[in-house]
């Protein structure tokens, strides 16, 4: 063990996932000191928030900046973190977890706290939708719907988006696009457009199997709108096959790619509803963040 005292930064979205549990803090406290660490912890007050904390972090010259909270938490804390030289950590508290998960990063807080400090750190991909900075799965059409529809319900949470989401199913519309990579242009009708630099949307759905954060690519999936005698393919999403539905689903690997609706379309970013839009630029930005991976994780 290294005899210097290392600071840590915790920031700490209280409202993410299922609500805040008071022995958060405590566990925090114990695993640093366990780990001679000394930690300072901070709780985020209001949207963007995170982002200034993290920039502070960055400032302050801490060991590292740890993200305590979902995805959008994650996402704000990253923005203050981007090319900079101060790894980040997560501890996953949100209702799906997607990039800690493909990250190999324990869903319980002690064993979460327990990875960052038997982690190595790697310098992952992260792009932007439109200029927003995304780390984890973005999307335009159905789910872009259910998050903006989502992120105005009270109560949160995996059943209360599975109910809202077979609701909409049924009157949501493919949607005509056109997209240009590499000065290609193709044609496409699709119901959900999910731009993946992880495999997974989180709760261990996987959009994008192959998806890796590591090698400069993102996979954009294409999925038609799927008959009901074939909610079989729901399955495939947990068991990692989705991409052999080659019927319903094509995958597009690329740096860069832009995608233009007739109509104004809804999109999310990480997860957070950012309206309705119907002109998409999406670039990945290689090897800019500095993420604390376990040790024991092959997944990346």
């Amino acid at each position: 063990r290294m005899s210097e005292v290392k600071k840590v930064l915790f920031i700490v979205n209280k409202f993410a996932g299922t609500g805040f549990q008071s022995q958060v803090e405590g566990r925090i406290l114990d695993i640093c000191s366990e780990n001679n660490a000394e930690c300072s912890i901070e709780y985020t007050r209001s949207r963007g928030h995170a982002t200034e904390l993290a920039l502070q972090g960055v400032q302050n010259k801490f060991h590292f900046v740890a993200a305590v909270g979902g995805d959008g938490t994650i996402n704000e804390v990253a923005q203050g973190m981007l090319h900079s030289s101060v790894p980040m950590g997560i501890i996953p508290k949100g209702s799906g977890n997607g990039l800690a998960r493909h990250l190999g990063i324990a869903m319980d807080i002690r064993g979460a706290l327990n990875n960052l400090f038997n982690s190595r750190i790697v310098e992952i991909d992260t792009f932007t939708v439109n200029g927003k900075l995304s780390l984890n799965v973005s999307g335009v059409g159905f789910d872009g719907h259910i998050a903006n529809l989502f992120s105005k319900k009270i109560k949160r949470g995996l059943i209360g988006y599975s109910k809202l989401a077979f609701k909409e199913f049924f009157s949501f519309e493919e949607f005509p696009l056109t997209l240009t990579v590499e000065n290609k242009i193709l044609e496409k009708n699709a119901f959900v457009v999910s731009i993946a630099n992880s495999s997974q949307f989180g709760n261990n759905a996987y959009i994008a199997p192959r998806a890796s954060v590591c090698d400069q690519i993102l996979q954009v999936v294409i999925m038609k709108k799927m008959p009901l005698h074939r909610i079989d393919l729901i399955y495939s999403l947990f068991n990692q096959t989705l991409d052999k539905h080659t019927a319903y689903c094509e995958t597009i690997p690329v740096k860069k790619i832009s995608i233009q609706t007739k109509e104004p379309i809804s999109y999310h970013v990480d997860g957070e509803p950012c309206g309705e839009h119907s002109e998409f630029n999406i670039e990945v930005i290689a090897r800019s963040l500095k993420m604390l991976v376990p040790n024991h994780s092959m997944a990346i």
